[in-house]
This record gives C-alpha cells, sequence and structure tokens, in this order.
C-alpha cells in the first residue's frame, strides 16, 4: 500500500512500518569490541529506533584483583569462539538461505533420500515441467532480450546526445530489462513508487546480479562497476554505447578517489539517470546486509534506499560466485519455478551536520535492513574472499587487557 504523501514521515523511515526483522538478540566478536557486550536490544512501539543497553565489566583495581581473580573472566571469549566454530554469523551468510521446507528442486546440499513415491512422482512432473518446457522458453526469451539490447543500443549511439536521444535510451531500456525479467518468470511487486528517484545515487543490498533487472522494469538507471567478459561484459558494452554508465578497470578498484570523482561528474549532471550502486560490494543470501562501503556516500548527493527481498520458496535469487559461474547461476535461476521479488523504495536520505560518510552509510544500510526484515550486520562482505583483519584482533585483545588493567590508585 502506498503511504500517503502528506503524511509526516522521518528521514529514511516509512510510517507505520510493521516488517519485523529477523535478528539474533545478541552479537558476538563483530569489528567494534564495545558492540560484543550488548546485553539486550529492544525495539519502540513505534518500530523507529533501537535502544541497545550497553553492559560493560566493571575495571578491577589492584586489590580487587587479588581477592576476586576468576578464570572465568576469559570464558566469554571462548564460549563465542566455540560458537563461532559451530555457527558463526558471518560465513553463512555466503551460502544459499536453508529452507523450512523442499521447494521441489534440485538445489540443495544434502544427498537424495527416498521419502514416498508419491513425492518423488510429483517432483519428477516438476522437473520435466522445468527443463522440458519452462527452459527452453526462458532461454529463447533471454536470446530475444539480448539481441534486443545489443540492436537497440547500437542504433541509439548513432543518435546525436539531446531529449530525443535520451528518450529513446529510457523506453529502450525498460523494454530490454522487462524481457529480461520474463526469462525468469520474475514476479516483481513495488512498494512506494513516489520515492522512486530520478537522479543522484540509489543504493540497495545486494543479492546477485539480477538485482538490477529487479530494479530497471520500472525505472532507468545508470550503472557503476568493474568491467566483465562473457555474458556479462556484452551487455555491458550494449549498455554504454547509448547512455553515460561508469566501468572501471580492475586496477581501478582500489583507486577511490578517482571513482569518486567519476561518481561526482555523473550526480552533478540533472540529466543523467540516477546512478545505482551496490555498496555491499559483494552478494549476501537476502537473510542480512553487512557492511556499506562509504565511497558512495562521500559524494555530497541526496541518496535514495531501496531494499530488495527476494521469497526463497519459487526460487534461490542468492549467487555464490565462489561456486558457480555466471552461466551455471543463469542456468539456476531459468530452472527454477519463479524469481519473487519484493522492493521497497525509500524516502531519501541526507547527510547531517557533523555526520560522517561512514555513520552515513550505516543509517541508511539500517533502514534498508529494516524495510527488508533483513539482519542488521556490520562485518565487511569481503570477509568472503579474505581472513578477518588483523587490527580487528588486536581491537579484541586490547579490549580483554582493559577489563583485566591494573590500576594502583587508591580507590575513592
Amino acid at each position: 500500500m502506498l503511504h500517503k504523501m502528506d503524511r509526516k514521515l522521518k528521514n529514511g523511515v516509512l510510517a507505520n512500518n510493521s516488517t519485523s526483522v529477523i535478528s539474533r538478540e545478541d552479537l558476538i566478536l563483530v569489528p567494534d569490541p564495545e558492540q560484543n557486550y550488548t546485553s539486550a536490544s529492544t525495539v519502540n512501539s513505534e518500530g523507529d529506533h533501537t535502544a541497545v543497553i550497553h553492559n560493560f565489566p566493571r575495571r578491577r583495581s589492584f586489590e580487587t584483583l587479588k581477592r576476586e581473580f576468576e578464570l572465568s573472566d576469559c570464558l566469554n571469549f571462548v564460549k563465542a569462539g566455540v560458537e563461532a566454530i559451530i555457527e558463526d554469523q558471518v560465513t553463512h551468510r555466503f551460502e544459499a538461505e536453508e529452507l523450512k521446507s523442499w521447494n521441489l528442486l534440485t538445489r540443495t546440499n544434502l544427498h537424495y533420500e527416498f521419502i514416498s513415491w508419491r513425492l518423488s512422482f510429483i517432483w519428477m512432473v516438476g522437473f520435466l515441467m522445468r527443463y522440458c518446457f519452462l527452459l527452453p522458453v526462458r532461454v529463447l526469451i533471454c536470446f530475444i532480450g539480448t539481441v534486443w539490447i545489443v540492436m537497440a543500443m547500437l542504433l541509439i549511439g548513432l543518435v546525436p546526445d539531446g531529449h530525443m536521444k535520451r528518450w529513446l535510451h529510457k523506453h529502450a531500456y525498460l523494454i530490454t530489462f522487462r524481457i529480461l525479467a520474463r526469462s525468469l518468470s520474475a514476479i516483481i511487486t513495488v512498494h512506494n513508487k513516489q520515492y522512486m528517484p530520478s537522479g543522484g545515487v540509489c543504493v540497495a543490498n545486494h543479492t546477485s546480479p539480477i538485482d538490477i533487472v529487479m530494479l530497471s522494469t520500472e525505472n532507468c538507471f545508470s550503472l557503476i562497476g568493474q568491467r566483465h567478459g562473457g555474458f556479462l561484459g556484452i551487455l555491458q558494452r550494449a549498455l554504454a554505447r547509448a547512455s553515460p554508465h561508469i566501468w572501471f578497470e580492475r586496477s581501478e578498484v582500489k583507486d577511490r578517489e578517482a571513482v569518486a570523482k567519476r561518481l561526482r561528474q555523473h550526480v552533478s549532471d540533472p540529466r543523467n539517470p540516477p546512478i545505482l550502486i551496490f555498496p555491499e560490494g559483494t552478494c549476501i543470501n537476502n537473510t542480512s546486509v553487512m557492511q556499506f562501503k562509504k565511497g558512495s556516500f562521500e559524494v555530497g548527493s541526496v541518496i535514495y534506499p531501496v531494499a530488495i527481498k527476494y521469497d526463497p520458496k519459487f526460487g534461490d535469487a542468492f549467487w555464490n560466485s565462489s561456486r558457480y559461474s555466471m552461466m551455471q547461476y543463469l542456468y539456476l535461476m531459468m530452472t527454477s519455478w519463479a524469481i519473487v521479488c519484493d522492493v521497497w523504495y525509500l524516502p531519501p536520505m541526507y547527510q547531517q551536520e557533523g555526520e560522517s560518510a561512514i555513520d552515513f552509510a550505516n543509517r541508511v544500510k539500517s533502514a534498508i535492513a529494516r524495510q527488508g526484515g533483513l539482519v542488521d550486520l556490520m562485518w565487511d562482505g569481503q570477509l568472503k574472499r579474505m581472513k578477518a583483519k588483523p587490527e580487528w584482533k588486536e581491537k579484541q585483545q586490547e579490549e580483554f587487557s582493559k577489563r583485566l588493567k591494573i590500576d594502583t590508585k587508591k580507590q575513592e
């Protein structure tokens, strides 16, 4: 349901938001040591703010340590370590979401187990339906969409810059991604269209490359990302012929100043479409939102948050890039029942006076997580490909040393 425009809205917060957040009550060993001692979190009746009560252990004096020192001082770290070995809150965000019940798809980590002839018969009928009918039709539709985007963008690229070229590009762009959405049998429900951006920076949580398809069926965006080869490279080169997209080489990724400069140039021109950015920098399995990189929040532009939530019962949209190639992933998507997705456009958010880019990014991330019913995590999504930073370990060691700090001064 669309909210009335005259209803009083807070920055980045929708009124009457009843979306529940799936989360554990505590976070163990997060990068910021102070978060390790979060004892409780409660949401007020309006659901707008989360009040966190911290319970920090007191620092003991030398005399107190002589009387009260116990081995249990380190047990909370031992407990956290054992819990992380069993199941931590990071690594399983990079695996396909586990379903409570089987959706009759073959995408599972478990081996085949016979249950009943009736269920086997139903699965076989579904298998024939998905692989013998849906898959060929979807491949044909995807081929038509790919040919359309290459030919349309090639012709539009020959048109001189101006209002006519922008109008042609917008409609060709929408047609392209609507065709590609049909090739996935996508069912997309868009909420709060009145907040759909017409310029600036649009940021969203990231589950898979088809996030772009889900968002581009209703609005025209400029895209930013690394140059790719293969099927993605064909789409990137086709799009770049007719509109201003930002594709950079892998060597430029670490040059944040160069990327930020190109972002500022793009958003400074009101004729350019809004630029779509996924600040997590990697695909997360749609159960949580991880750390937003601050680069897109340093350009000084208005931010339009978007929350994307998929229904895994009909097909898991998460792309595990370390396990599947792009073609393997598209094969899995085209042999799913359907891709069911909800998209929420949130009110625009502005950087407040004295607010750092990191704090602004975290505020936007929290608004997206709250609306999409996702767990708000502060971990870096790049842990998917790298080990924990040494400074995080040093912070944990420093925090533990503070708990055992010997104070030789007399207590008051």
